[in-house]
């Protein structure tokens, strides 16, 4: 066990600081300039300058970047170029926000998605299963702004269940949650289906139905445990997505999350904002995949750490 948790400790370093020097050097080598946006267009070339020396851009690319890795270490994300604050106030200012999509969108997800793939995969080569598959594709292909602007016109407008938009309610939550869901629960219904599938052809499945035990017992107590493996590997991703903003919908529903900071960073190219969600997204990816491990193992018993 503990020679697992170094192992993936390990990897999990080296992923984060591969991720802050790719990232570090795209947003160095994009065309436009953050000084000049920030001085202004009319403003004159020392001024441009000057700002460039306070904000340390004018030191050469590889010590402006170890002494980011240096003020990283110390949780220092750096300061906003726009808002002129600390970035990591501004993330954690946005990250309750974030955390209830989330949670809300992952539930979506999983009731969908589940509910459909176990149908599916019960009667297969049935109406019921190429139904299931094929309302699961229109939920992966439909875009995000496309299904969010028809939920909020059917459900917010034409009837007027939920707010147009904004945050603070449960009910703020159920549409920007469900439009994340729908897509989301797409991928893993055809995954959940997949797996069910495999499962339900395995000798312990049919040694359980000669034994005279119920299909309803055989199909989500025997056969859900172990098809689950992989939902539990997409979720763990999908949290690190989710940590990072879903920067469409928060943009359609007006969710003040962390996708929509992002979206306003990139605007104005300021680089610190950038750079601290990114680091986030990933520190959340690495936790997430992390725990997908550690439930494994509780799942399904054959499973051992190494």
């Amino acid at each position: 066990m503990l020679a697992f948790f170094l192992k993936r400790l390990g990897a999990s370093v080296g992923i984060i600081i591969g991720i802050t020097l790719i990232t570090f050097l795209l947003s160095f080598y994009i065309p436009a300039d953050p000084v000049r946006m920030l001085a202004g267009r009319s403003a004159s070339q020392q001024t441009v300058e000057n700002i460039r020396h306070q904000l340390g851009l004018d030191k050469p690319l590889y010590i402006q970047y170890f002494k980011y890795l240096g003020r990283l270490a110390h949780g220092d994300l750096g300061r906003s170029y726009k808002q002129k604050t600390q970035v990591s106030e501004l993330i954690f200012s946005r990250l309750p926000a974030t955390l209830l999509l989330m949670a809300g969108a992952i539930s979506f997800e999983l009731i969908i998605g589940l509910l459909a793939g176990i149908l599916a995969a019960t009667r297969r080569g049935q109406k019921t299963d190429h139904a299931a598959m094929i309302l699961s594709f229109v939920g992966v292909s439909a875009p995000q702004f496309v299904l969010g602007l028809l939920l909020l016109y059917t459900f917010a407008y034409k009837f007027p269940l939920f707010p147009l938009g904004g945050y603070g309610t449960l009910a703020h939550l159920i549409l920007p949650a469900l439009t994340l869901g729908i897509t989301g629960g797409g991928w893993y219904s055809r995954m959940m289906r997949s797996s069910m599938v495999d499962v339900l052809m395995q000798d312990y499945i049919r040694t359980a139905r000669a034994k005279g035990v119920s299909e309803h017992k055989v199909v989500l107590v025997h056969g859900l445990r172990n098809a689950i493996l992989p939902i539990i590997t997409m979720v763990g991703l999908d949290i690190g997505f989710f940590m990072s903003g879903a920067v469409v919908v928060e943009s359609v529903f007006g969710w003040p999350g962390i996708g929509q900071l992002a979206w306003q960073a990139i605007q104005v190219i300021d680089i610190p904002t950038i750079m601290g969600v990114t680091m986030v997204a990933a520190l959340c990816i690495v936790i997430g995949n992390f725990l997908a491990d550690m439930v494994m193992p509780l799942v399904d018993p054959r499973i051992r750490l190494r």
